[in-house]
């Protein structure tokens, strides 16, 4: 009989980062980024529905027979927390669990550029990280926390779902809410939050113009907003965000954008040299010009701002990914792969390189 909490301690044991499950195959471990066969015998379609009986809360029995998936957590004792999603496919039950980390990554830790401690310093803002599912947005945003929780005095609240790290208080008062178990909804959570008396409000996803539109006022009034975002660089980020809502609104949303936003922060995970992952990252600081930008609706040169503004803390995924080259972190056929322009890469690791970017924003 498959027992899954004694399966999920042997897999932190093996600092499995993800566990997947489905009826017809062994469980699968992702082990250093790799996804990796467990070699255990075959899971049964009985198996998974016992594992589903035995972790699903209560509360979610009748959403997940209706439609099919829910989100939740679980703990096992000895291994901690799991984010946890319960699924159909092909009409066999299927799980995926992510271990929710005790020791809370440092900005060291996950090889992030310093520039990261600063954004996380702003007084009020929004700040996005950004990019596609699986490369690390909750990690790097977790890091962040924690630089805030380790140097400055703070009110803290965050809205998640679910829980993926736990912090303990050092300098901050942090609450940390699970959207199904501590409130009903982000939005119903987000409805109240100004009146607990946040400095800081984290928004575990950015989903819909509900949350859009309150991490605005809360940024308006003086907080400071950091959430995450799914898109593949910096500039389709500001797209994603305008797309929430009907294009009559898009004008006003790009001033208020222009007006608010601190930085957005795009990351996509490359394998490291050495084994691991290494991510890349593109970094856009909401600086005069790229306020005038969004202000003018230029929003096609932004990459072209944000390859310029390196004394501002800013760097595109090109820049970022030639560093970790030169560096040895990551190989160069590896760098190319996840390149946003393999060519221009490859002319930089000969040593040439066009300064294209100051020529497009004379424009402005």
């Amino acid at each position: 009989m498959f027992k899954i909490d004694d399966f999920l301690k042997s897999a932190v044991e093996m600092h499995a980062s993800d566990i997947h499950l489905k009826a017809g195959q062994t469980p699968f471990l992702r082990l250093h980024g790799v996804l990796t066969p467990s070699g255990l015998p075959l899971l049964s379609s009985e198996d998974l529905h016992k594992t589903i009986q035995h972790i699903l809360p209560p509360h979610l029995v009748a959403y997940y027979n209706e439609q099919h998936e829910a989100d939740f957590s679980h703990s096992v004792e000895g291994a901690g927390r799991f984010r946890v999603n319960a699924f159909m496919s092909q009409g066999q039950h299927a799980l995926a669990f992510r271990h929710v980390k005790t020791k809370v990554p440092t900005v060291e830790d996950l090889n992030l550029p310093q520039s990261i401690k600063t954004i996380a310093g702003a007084q009020r803002g929004i700040i996005i990280i950004s990019g596609t599912t699986g490369s690390g947005k909750s990690t790097t945003l977790a890091s962040m926390l924690n630089y805030m929780n380790e140097t400055e005095n703070l009110r803290i609240i965050t809205i998640e779902d679910p829980i993926e790290y736990l912090f303990e208080d050092k300098k901050c008062f942090i609450s940390q809410r699970e959207v199904g178990l501590d409130t009903l909804s982000f939005q119903s959570a987000l409805k109240h939050i100004l009146r607990q008396d946040p400095d800081v409000i984290i928004i575990g996803e950015m989903r819909d113009q509900t949350t859009f539109r309150t991490a605005l006022s809360a940024a308006e009034t003086g907080h400071l907003v950091l959430t995450t975002l799914h898109s593949g660089n910096a500039s389709v980020a500001v797209q994603r965000l305008l797309e929430f809502f009907p294009s009559g609104e898009w004008d006003q949303i790009r001033l208020n954008l222009a007006s608010n936003l601190q930085a957005i922060v795009c990351q996509r995970l490359l394998q490291g040299s050495q084994g691991g992952v290494i991510p890349a990252v593109e970094i856009l600081i909401n600086t005069p010009t790229v306020r005038k930008i969004l202000e003018k609706n230029k929003l096609d040169i932004l990459p072209a701002a944000i390859e310029t503004g390196r004394d501002d803390g800013m760097q595109t995924f090109n820049q970022s990914i030639y560093q970790l080259i030169k560096s040895g972190m990551i190989t160069q056929e590896e760098g190319m792969t996840y390149a946003t322009n393999p060519q221009a890469l490859r002319m930089n690791l000969q040593g040439i390189f066009l300064d294209e970017g100051r020529r497009i924003l004379s424009s402005i």
